[in-house]
């Protein structure tokens, strides 16, 4: 019997046709005196629901993890992000995907990342195509993701770029962008995971390139 492939999502919640894949969750939110812990909430900002739903659609078997960070304006912060990733730590993810990023360079962000990377969990985050870095995907041991139009279903692209290493299907439903190329790949590394549980990281990611259906960004035609 094959180990259960426990994923982390760092995000707004989950939608409640998606409980049954859901095996743990926590909400984040901060307060007065530093931060809350509550148990999850509506998904008012329907964000978080889309990203599972592009996990899922690859890997219906995971099991979800999630925590709750984002409001209905969509906005968090580097000790909310920090304080999810601590907890996911704890719940034997294997996979974390953070289709979000933030302009600032925090120590307790940074940190909490490189001890979940050096205890071997999977850390996926989104990065934008252009424009400046975001963090955690700029941290070492990270793998970055953007979204790539040239993928179509169950595709993805190993890009090697100064600004992602891979890229996937942009749109998920009505929603389109870096977050939801992010997604989709944790839903396929998850599924190659639970084809392949005995790979390590190295050879997980050796993999993923291998199997890539596009290399290298696209480029533009001239006339």
């Amino acid at each position: 019997m094959r180990p259960e492939l426990r994923v982390g999502v760092v995000d707004s919640g989950h939608a409640v046709e998606q409980t049954g894949s859901v095996i743990g969750g926590q909400c984040f939110r901060l307060a007065d005196d530093g931060l809350d812990r509550s148990p999850l909430s509506v998904d008012l900002l329907g964000h978080g629901s889309v990203v599972c739903e592009a996990i899922l659609a690859h890997a219906p078997d995971a099991r979800l993890c999630v925590a709750q960070v984002f409001d209905e304006r969509g906005v968090t912060s580097p000790l909310q992000i920090a304080a999810a990733l601590h907890w996911l730590g704890e719940q034997g993810v294997r996979v974390i995907n953070l289709s979000l990023g933030v302009r600032q360079d925090r120590p307790i962000l940074r940190e909490v990342v490189v001890e979940l990377i050096e205890a071997g969990v999977l850390v996926c985050a989104s990065s934008p195509a252009r424009g400046e870095p975001v963090f955690p995907a700029s941290y070492a041991g990270v793998i970055r993701v953007t979204g790539d139009a040239r993928c179509g279903e169950g595709e993805w692209s190993w890009l090697d770029s100064p600004q992602a290493d891979f890229g996937a299907a942009v749109k998920v439903g009505e929603r389109s962008g870096a977050s939801l190329g992010c997604a989709a790949f944790s839903g396929h590394l998850a599924a190659l995971l639970a084809e392949r549980p005995e790979l390590s990281n190295l050879q997980l990611v050796e993999a993923m390139r291998e199997r890539a259906a596009f290399r290298g960004i696209e480029r533009k035609r001239t006339l």
